[in-house]
C-alpha cells in the first residue's frame, strides 16, 4: 500500500506544480494591433520653427495700447488645452495650461515629498507652488531653442541658464533650472 500512496502523492504534486506555472502557452492577441501584437501609437513630436530676431527695426504700433508681451513665437495648445515643452538641454520637460505650469527635472538638491526627492514642481497663475514626486509620462513635447515663446497665457523665456515662465495676466511664475526653482 505504501507504493500506491507514493504514486498518488507524486501525481498530486505534479498536478499542483503544473497549476502554479508562471507561464502560459500561446501568443498574445491584440485586435487592431500591428505585427508582433503591440499597439501602435504616433511617436512623432510636433515641430516648431526657431524664432529669429529681425535685423531691421519693427514698425511702431499705431495703437496707443502696448501688446501684453513682446515678440516670440506662439505655441498652440493641444485639444485638451495643454502645451508640452522640453528645454534645449533636454533636462527639463513641462506642461502648461491657462492655470498652471508643471515641470519635471533632475534637480540638484530637491525637497523631499512623501519620502522621495521631488522631481517636479508646479506653479499656478496666482503664484502658489507645489513640489511633486512623479512623472509627466510620455508627453509629446516641443523642443525649445533659447528664445521667447508664448503659450496659453504664459510667456516662456528659455536661456542657457534656465527657463522663466511668467503668467501674462498676473506676472507670477517661476524660473527653473536643474540647480533649483525660484517662484515669483
Amino acid at each position: 500500500m505504501k507504493a500506491g500512496v507514493a504514486v498518488v502523492w507524486l501525481i498530486a504534486a505534479g498536478a499542483a506544480a503544473a497549476g502554479c506555472s508562471s507561464t502560459t502557452d500561446g501568443a498574445a492577441r491584440c485586435p487592431g494591433c500591428g505585427p508582433g501584437g503591440e499597439p501602435s501609437f504616433p511617436t512623432t513630436k510636433p515641430t516648431i520653427s526657431t524664432p529669429t530676431t529681425p535685423t531691421t527695426p519693427s514698425p511702431t504700433p499705431t495703437s496707443t495700447q502696448a501688446p501684453p508681451f513682446g515678440g516670440g513665437q506662439t505655441l498652440p495648445p493641444s485639444d485638451t488645452g495643454y502645451v508640452y515643452i522640453e528645454t534645449k538641454s533636454g533636462q527639463t520637460r513641462c506642461q502648461l495650461n491657462a492655470q498652471t505650469v508643471g515641470c519635471e527635472s533632475d534637480f540638484t538638491n530637491p525637497p523631499v515629498v512623501n519620502g522621495e526627492p521631488a522631481n517636479g514642481v508646479e506653479v499656478t497663475a496666482s503664484g502658489s507652488v507645489r513640489w511633486i514626486a512623479g512623472n509627466l509620462g510620455n508627453i509629446p513635447t516641443v523642443p525649445l531653442d533659447y528664445a521667447v515663446y508664448h503659450a496659453v497665457g504664459w510667456t516662456i523665456d528659455a536661456s542657457s541658464n534656465g527657463t522663466r515662465f511668467t503668467n501674462d495676466g498676473s506676472s507670477h511664475g517661476l524660473f527653473i533650472s536643474t540647480e533649483g526653482v525660484q517662484v515669483f
